[in-house]
């Protein structure tokens, strides 16, 4: 088996462009959410959203690949550059060395609703333009990033909501683990766009706190009232301990365990087993023992019912051990596809810098959060072994252990 490392990150967040940025977000607690005005006229109950700035990538892509990207896909491009510069590979080095792309994402709304809407009023199909199919694909983000790149391994996108992004790093981990693949570019793309959530705000999940809207996001906290919507991407690029010492490049983790499970029960609601699977296959797989975890990033998204139950999954599992847990959630709003690569990035950024980034707006626990150990401000704290949970629609979970490289 070969051991699987992380050698480039890359984000594009709404508390920050870049990996300095996001670190300093993170460390001091600042929230992204805004209200969008723009939202309530549309006709969303709840206009909160995390904010992104629009990626200016002309001059630095031709129009040809411009044309081609989605929203999502301009924050993959982005957040890969960044990646792949920390990782060392640049175009020539990608060209000739195999190189694969797993990417996250579950949606590409506001490219096929512009389409139609073209098509409805020209009664053409031909003034939709060329570059339309390769926005609205699913795989938009890997098709795109794979021809930028000319990029010769594996090739496709995990749609698994809001798991989709872990399970892009698990899936490459394994196919590196078991000597199928060398490198892999992996991560997860949200769209933000007022098409892109209009019927996750139907199902009365957001958060209508809009007159705090910093204060909006509240994991494991008594008094929250529903998830806030956001987006951008982030990239992990993972390769073999081989290839990386062939090299020489510099590692900052290594991936030792993924742990994936379904609820097997309702399509929305969560459950405490299904999330407790996850877990303790990511324990088992990694060969460690519970009380080894520094950290956890909880998946943890400001609803009710799902804070509920991983807290109960997470004492379940660590209950003796009470590891430091928290949810940048509370900061960024739900990024959805994104999530579970970004909160790789996260986490490795504070173990990087030797801090547990805090759960804002936590003051009041439940009777299920007062078991765990929210850390409710930032925290100095050596961290070499962190896990990160992602659950999604319909029930999958995964769950991904990343240890310090020393």
């Amino acid at each position: 088996m070969n051991r699987v490392v992380i050698t480039g990150i890359g984000v594009y967040s709404c508390i920050g462009k870049n990996l300095d940025e996001v670190k300093d977000s993170l460390y001091n607690g600042r929230s992204g959410i805004v209200l969008d005005p723009v939202r309530k006229q549309f006709g969303y109950r709840s206009g909160l959203t995390g904010y992104l700035e629009k990626p200016q990538l002309k001059g630095i892509l031709d129009r040809r690949s411009r044309i081609m990207l989605p929203e999502q896909g301009e924050y993959a491009y982005m957040s890969t550059a960044e990646a792949l510069k920390i990782a060392g590979m640049d175009h020539d080095f990608l060209e000739h060395n195999e190189t694969g792309i797993i990417f996250g994402n579950d949606s590409t709304a506001q490219p096929v609703i512009e389409a139609n809407d073209i098509v409805r009023e020209k009664k053409n199909t031909m003034f939709a333009g060329s570059g339309a199919v390769f926005q609205t694909m699913n795989s938009t983000v890997n098709m795109n990033l794979a021809t930028i790149y000319k990029l010769k391994g594996i090739n496709f996108t995990v749609s698994a909501a809001c798991a989709s992004g872990s399970h892009s790093i698990g899936l490459g981990y394994f196919l590196i683990k078991h000597g199928y693949q060398e490198r892999i570019i992996c991560g997860g793309a949200q769209e933000v766009n007022i098409y892109s959530m209009g019927t996750f705000d139907a199902l009365g999940a957001f958060s209508i706190r809009e007159n705090e809207p910093t204060k909006a996001s509240r994991p494991f906290d008594r008094d929250r009232d529903g998830l806030i919507p956001s987006g951008g991407a982030a990239t992990v690029v993972i390769e073999s301990l081989e290839s990386a010492q062939r090299r020489g490049a510099k590692i900052l983790g290594e991936v030792i365990g993924y742990g994936f499970s379904s609820n097997g029960s309702h399509i929305s609601n969560p459950t405490v087993e299904g999330p407790l699977r996850s877990l303790n296959m990511s324990l088992k797989d990694a060969n460690i023992e519970a009380s080894e975890i520094d950290y956890i990033n909880a998946h943890a998204t400001s609803t009710p019912q799902g804070d509920m139950s991983e807290a109960q999954a997470i004492n379940e599992a660590f209950g003796e051990c009470k590891p430091p847990v928290s949810s940048t959630k509370s900061m960024t709003g739900h990024e959805c596809w994104m999530a579970g690569a970004s909160e790789i990035v996260y986490s490795l950024l504070m173990m990087q810098n030797n801090f547990v980034a805090p759960n804002i707006n936590f003051e009041n626990p439940d009777e299920f959060s007062a078991k765990l150990n929210i850390a409710d401000v930032v925290k100095e704290q050596n961290i070499d072994v962190f896990l990160s949970n992602s659950f999604g629609f319909g029930g999958t979970n995964s769950s991904l252990i990343v240890r310090k490289w020393k």
